[in-house]
């Protein structure tokens, strides 16, 4: 799809990525409260009201009934494969080995991402584009590995079921964006995103059912705090990010947005000195500097 102005499906996955940090740092409260995956599906649930509200206003219909069935299909799929699977998989690592080390396996979305955008629509990136996505992720890398004799003291110990279910993380968030990309085609972002948030929706209704987990659901939706930061949550993840993600993928190639994408934990470094006053090693502030510069090769 053409893109409106130069690099803008480049600037959209920048964007993502601030969206991402801050609902990030939202649901990071929340699911400390009440749990990861109660806070899953009622943002999914929350981030319907403002979508619907956007599209009446934009597109004239609360629902995006005006979708082909090939986009249906695809979209649910993505949605399946992207918030129910995917993110099952990576909450469920955070349990067995920790959030640090699945983020570091979750690095590898990009290239992921790069190879299912090669077999499932034949994109093919530049070897500038390469070297921009290798120094990207070498830099996230660096960040989200920062305290190395943490992971050091870990690597020896830790499950094999854990690093498989990071990795399925990562193929679930990488092959769910490029299906609702090879789904979405010029159809509108923001309706896109409703399908899939309807399709996460039921995954993870069925995965409630089968695991006999709604009690949880209704003691998270009792906690005020939890479910305000939540809403915040929702409104810059499913609402805006996803949104904007699938505008990302429109313009640019999947790898490309989603090497971008995964700027969000060298962003937040400067929220967490400005507001938590968090002391930053020496080796987080060159992963940064690292990735500044691959992205900036993605923009040349």
């Amino acid at each position: 799809m053409e893109p409106p102005f130069s690099h803008a499906g480049e600037l959209a996955a920048l964007a993502t990525a601030c969206c991402w940090m801050a609902s990030s740092l939202a649901f990071q409260g929340a699911g400390r409260r009440v749990g990861s995956l109660p806070v899953n599906l009622i943002r999914l649930v929350m981030a319907l009201v403002p979508l619907g509200a956007y599209t009446w206003v934009t597109r004239g219909s609360v629902l995006p009934m005006d979708a082909s069935p090939r986009a249906w299909m695809w979209l649910s799929l993505s949605g399946l494969v992207g918030f129910a699977v995917g993110d099952l998989c990576l909450f469920r690592a955070f349990v067995l080995v920790g959030a640090r080390i699945s983020m570091l396996i979750m690095t590898l979305v990009p290239l992921f991402t790069t190879i299912f955008g090669f077999l499932v629509m034949g994109e093919v990136l530049t070897v500038q584009q390469w070297a921009g996505m290798a120094l990207t992720i070498a830099g996230v890398s660096s960040v989200v590995s920062e305290r190395r004799r943490d992971l050091e003291g870990r690597l020896e110990r830790l499950p094999p079921g854990g690093i498989l279910l990071a990795l399925g993380g990562a193929v679930g968030q990488a092959l769910g964006l490029v299906l609702a990309k090879y789904g979405m085609g010029s159809y509108n972002a923001f309706a896109s995103t409703q399908i899939r948030v309807l399709a996460g929706i039921v995954g993870f209704a069925v995965v409630f059912t089968a695991t006999g987990r709604w009690p949880r659901v209704r003691a998270a939706l009792a906690d005020r705090r939890a479910m305000t930061g939540t809403a915040v949550g929702a409104f810059f993840g499913p609402f805006i990010g996803v949104s904007l993600s699938l505008l990302a993928v429109q313009y640019t190639e999947a790898g490309v947005a989603a090497t971008l994408m995964a700027l969000t934990p060298v962003l937040i470094i400067p929220v967490s000195v400005a507001i938590y006053r968090e002391h930053i090693a020496w080796q987080a502030a060159v992963g940064a500097a690292v990735a500044v510069c691959g992205s900036a090769l993605l923009f040349l």
